[in-house]
């Protein structure tokens, strides 16, 4: 029999219907993609799972020991159920099995084994209802001896109700008895400095380790591996940008990037003025820029992105700014004219690009985009469907970029008949270890001063689990703000009763933690429709004109609604994360969020950047039901300790589950991160760079390496490299 490679398909090796099992569970189709499914954690025959912890209604396994086993007629029709309990000397759960008699032949107290299935309860004891197993020899095989037998490492898989942990050990282990030599993608050099182990040898270690130092020093060898091909798939893409050619796009003496900073009517921050040059040597060079500029929220990125618009448009190119939802386009559209003046507006013609326009106002754009007489196109989405074309795109301005994907950028970037400059902005301020490895393409500048006149914001959290009058007293207070004639917020994760939290026009998904009640043990959600007319029968807000906002409306009625608050005819309104970005209301200066703590410490910091931003102080209210002690209390409780994004950026790392760092991504897929994780691992990831660099820098198109090569095919495809780009 051929040797088996990572590249072959499962099922020539698993047959054709176990291997589509694993497709269908996990989206496994080669070898490689299995052997890349790790063991979660490593029990061992003598030892035994804390029953007390399992989560409730979820699949687990855990390594147990049979305590008991009754058998008993059933009350309402004919057959039997056998009930096993098994413990871990501390906690007790019940095997429930019916009609099934002939397992107490296996299941004889004493016995221990792996047990799989989803936890439930029943008269006060937790329950695994037909659950599968597999149970350990009850004694040692021959030839080892029983010390060692009890405490061999065994891999425990994240398994799937379909596809128990130990059949994944069997179908892992059948394809490591059948595996060849494997390249090795980190070069020998890289390995001895390293001290790490083979591809193959680490493969063999991290599934069937003889002992702990084994899978221990298996795990390191891995974790340096996806940290080295990230990083060589990342740099390899930001060479090769860099390696074509740009029009140069220089500012002129007396151009309209002059006379535009001549007229505004205060100094810019001597962070945008460190930018600003950042930007106008990379535009002036021929060399294609891809930069990253983080900020705080309010920290004038969108006036950063402007005056290099205007740097473009002197050469006669154009900009396309692309926005995540179509308020803020409209929003950014209505501020860059009013910004231009009537003079530069007119000469540039800005224009707005969205999915909802009608047929004759979509025609109309697009003939002034693809004529060159629109220097400025905004959009959403729209911007990259096909029939956009553009007369001669400069540079693409990607506006909250973790928004969107890879692919987005590079679908808009491929407009432009000569490569365009890319200038990708970000009020999701982002640690450097998750720079380098969401971001590693791009050079990244920082905006951390806010303007003169920004005034700081109060935040407070109202905590109903302990206080559930405080809410009435929040209420009382967004009255007072608006008897001092004043505009206020308040935002709720969803829009009609009865629906789950879901992410609205490309937003970041409200955050779960997991950590405390069911969704079904939780209060109710706070909606726009319920929370609009409890706010316009309440007694202290008669009189006031209260107004919902959301991704459900049309873009008119989103227009007209968000015109009539800038204009200060709308006092309160009630939204959803539609406002998360963008929105800039001077008059606004209170938010009430509720149920802050379905929402991200990102979300949180943005949201609360709408208010404060016209010279009058800001207050933010953070209404949580959430208790004491829980990882969504503790996220509230951060955004309200700090206005630093920055700082905040780095909390929400260490608050999030492992698993959480780059996104939803990491259940398993072909597109997560399996071991390497960006809060912990900021030194490998380091030193990885450094040796892909140098590795890159002498040969770029990895010619001499070909196992790299080969590995960044198989783990950096491009919707590997869009999920990480969405966080």
């Amino acid at each position: 029999m051929t040797a088996l490679g990572l590249d072959d398909r499962l099922d020539g090796v698993l047959g054709a219907k176990t291997a589509g099992v694993f497709e269908r569970a996990f989206g496994f189709r080669s070898v490689g993609d299995l052997l890349s499914h790790y063991p979660r954690r490593y029990a061992r025959r003598g030892d035994l799972t804390v029953l007390s912890e399992l989560p409730m209604d979820e699949n687990v396994t855990i390594v147990a020991q049979v305590v008991e086993v009754n058998e008993r007629p059933m009350r309402a029709r004919r057959g039997s159920i056998l009930e096993v309990l098994i413990s871990d000397g501390n906690g007790a759960l019940t095997l429930t099995f019916f009609n099934q008699s002939w397992r107490a032949n296996d299941l004889k107290p004493g016995r221990a084994g792996v047990f799989a299935g989803k936890i439930g309860s029943y008269k006060g004891l937790n329950q695994l209802a037909h659950p599968t197993y597999e149970l350990f020899e009850p004694d040692a095989p021959s030839g080892i001896s029983p010390k060692v037998w009890a405490e061999t490492p065994i891999p425990i898989y994240p398994a799937t109700a379909a596809v128990t942990s130990w059949v994944i050990q069997k179908s892992i282990a059948l394809v490591l008895d059948g595996l060849g030599p494997i390249d090795d993608p980190v070069p020998g050099d890289v390995a001895v400095a390293e001290r790490i182990l083979g591809l193959r040898d680490a493969l063999e270690r991290v599934h069937r380790p003889q002992d702990d130092p084994d899978w221990k020093r298996a795990r390191e060898t891995l974790r340096f591996h996806e940290a080295f091909v990230l990083q060589a798939g990342l740099l390899q893409r930001r060479l090769s940008e860099r390696a074509e050619r740009a029009t140069e796009r220089a500012a002129l003496p007396g151009g309209a990037l002059e006379r535009f900073d001549a007229a505004l009517p205060f100094d810019l921050t001597d962070d945008q003025r460190v930018v600003g040059a950042e930007i106008a040597a990379e535009l002036a060079s021929g060399t294609p820029m891809n930069r990253l500029v983080q900020g705080e929220v309010g920290s004038g990125k969108t006036l950063v992105a402007l005056r290099a618009m205007l740097a473009v448009a002197e050469s006669g190119g154009q900009s396309a700014l692309l926005a995540p939802t179509e308020v803020l386009a409209a929003q950014h559209l209505r501020s860059i004219v009013a910004s231009l003046g009537p003079d530069l507006a007119a000469r540039l013609a800005p224009v707005l690009l969205t999915g909802q326009m009608s047929t004759a106002e979509r025609r109309k754009a697009l003939l002034r985009i693809v004529s060159g007489q629109a220097q400025i196109v905004v959009g959403t989405h729209a911007l990259l469907s096909s029939g956009v074309e553009f007369y001669d795109l400069g540079l693409v301005v990607v506006d909250e970029q973790h928004r969107f994907g890879v692919e987005q950028r590079e679908a808009l970037r491929r407009k432009g008949s000569i490569p365009p400059h890319v200038l990708v902005l970000t009020a999701t301020p982002i640690p450097r270890t998750v720079a380098m490895t969401v971001f590693g393409d791009l050079d990244v500048s920082s905006l951390r001063q806010l303007p003169a006149g920004r005034q700081p914001i109060e935040s407070f959290v109202v905590p109903l689990a302990e206080k559930p009058l405080w809410i009435r007293r929040a209420w009382e207070r967004l009255s007072e703000e608006l008897a001092a004639g004043r505009q206020a917020f308040v935002v709720c994760p969803a829009i009609e009763p009865g629906e789950k939290i879901a992410a609205e026009d490309g937003a970041e998904s409200p955050a779960d933690d997991g950590d405390g009640p069911g969704e079904d043990a939780r209060p109710p959600l706070s909606t726009v429709s319920v929370v609009l007319e409890e706010l316009r029968a309440h007694p202290s807000l008669a009189g006031r004109v209260i107004e919902p906002l959301h991704g459900r409306m049309t873009s008119d009625e989103k227009d007209r609604v968000m015109r009539g608050f800038a204009d200060a005819h709308i006092d309160v309104l009630v939204a959803t994360t539609v406002i998360e970005v963008g929105v800039d209301v001077p008059g606004a200066s209170m938010m009430v969020v509720l149920d802050a703590d379905r929402f991200g410490v990102s979300q949180l910091h943005q949201l609360r950047g709408r208010v404060g931003r016209g010279g009058l102080p800001g207050l933010c209210l953070l209404v949580t039901n959430a208790p004491e002690e829980t990882i969504a209390r503790d996220r509230v409780e951060a955004v309200a300790a700090t206005l630093d994004g920055f700082e905040l950026a780095q909390v929400d790392l260490e608050l999030r589950r492992e698993g959480d760092v780059l996104g939803s991504a990491q259940s398993g897929g072909r597109s997560s991160l399996k071991l390497l994780r960006v809060v912990s691992d900021s030194d490998v990831i380091e030193r990885a760079r450094r040796f892909a660099l140098d590795l890159l820098t002498d040969d770029p198109a990895l010619e001499s390496h070909r196992a790299l090569r080969d590995a960044l095919e198989r783990r950096l495809d491009e919707q590997t490299r869009a999920a990480l780009a969405k966080n």
